[in-house]
């Protein structure tokens, strides 16, 4: 669920939220951002300042879930709000602009739930002027930093995946399109087999390949496909790289953060998804989980 509210004041007057209004302050962001968490290990919050016309505005947001994860963003809550004022219009495309490019872009397990949310305030709390059109002052600056706390909180999910031990950045170029590679990514980021080889720091490229096959891509010619490990090509054209061995592979697989790179060679298409790898943990915690 994808939501945009444009606030200057709410009331809660139920005797059940009396508790939770007489500790409102804005400096209880990060207690508000542990009370939501589930499976988590850490809270998850992130701020950004800018100026719009010379005045200080702020942008901070807090998230929680850490499985169930495969975008439309599952059991994922996520909460940013700023003091800047911006139209309703406005407001409502930009939470699915960013969005789109940071939550949708982030997977666990490849599982999904019902109770997914995406809350995107504008207080109008801020004396800087409002921003009403695309072409306003502040709103390229508002945007991207709006879009900067997402892609954090985004990535804060996938770091603390459940059992996670490793962050996966997977970067598909050369697509016909960017939908064609996002179902790349997401293959390769949802293969249990790729995760797993993942945690035990296997380069292995037999996986990497089945995923990439797996996308669906009926007319995907694999003889124009490039693929890195970090900063070592480990296919090239289809096959192995010729100067790839499999200690450069182990070198690159082993750090807590990995960064994958596939080249199709289609077109101008690109994505980027980020997930982690499994765990014993990940079985672990999933089979004691009781609702």
């Amino acid at each position: 669920m994808l939501c945009s509210n444009r606030l200057s004041y709410i009331a809660l007057v139920s005797p059940l939220f009396c508790g939770c209004v007489s500790t409102l302050s804005p400096a209880h962001w990060a207690e508000a951002a542990t009370a939501i968490m589930t499976t988590d290990t850490v809270p998850k919050a992130a701020s950004r300042t800018l100026q719009i016309a010379g005045v200080p505005v702020t942008v901070t947001g807090m998230a929680k879930g850490v499985g169930m994860l495969q975008p439309n963003m599952a059991t994922m809550l996520a909460f940013i709000a700023t003091d800047a004022g911006i139209s309703n219009v406005l407001l409502q495309r930009m939470v699915r602009e960013v969005a789109d490019a940071s939550f949708n872009r982030v997977t666990v397990d490849g599982d999904t739930s019902t109770n997914d949310s995406l809350v995107l305030i504008a207080t109008g709390a801020s004396a800087a002027p409002e921003v009403a059109v695309p072409q306003d002052a502040g709103y390229a600056a508002l945007r991207e930093a709006v879009m900067q706390v997402a892609v954090e909180l985004a990535q804060s999910i996938a770091r603390d995946g459940e059992g996670a031990t490793k962050f996966i950045t997977i970067m598909v170029n050369g697509a016909k399109t960017a939908e064609e590679a996002v179902r790349v990514a997401k293959s390769v980021a949802h293969s249990p087999l790729v995760k797993t080889a993942f945690f035990a720091s296997d380069p292995n490229l037999g996986r990497l390949i089945m995923a990439i096959g797996n996308a669906g891509i009926a007319d995907l010619d694999t003889s124009r496909i490039d693929l890195y490990l970090g900063d070592v090509k480990v296919i090239d054209r289809g096959g192995r790289a010729a100067a790839y061995r499999e200690e450069d592979g182990a070198r690159v697989m082993k750090p807590a953060e990995i960064g994958v790179r596939i080249e199709l060679g289609r077109g101008d298409g690109s994505t980027t998804v980020w997930t982690c790898d499994f765990s014993y943990d990940y079985v672990k915690i999933n089979a004691e989980y009781r609702t």
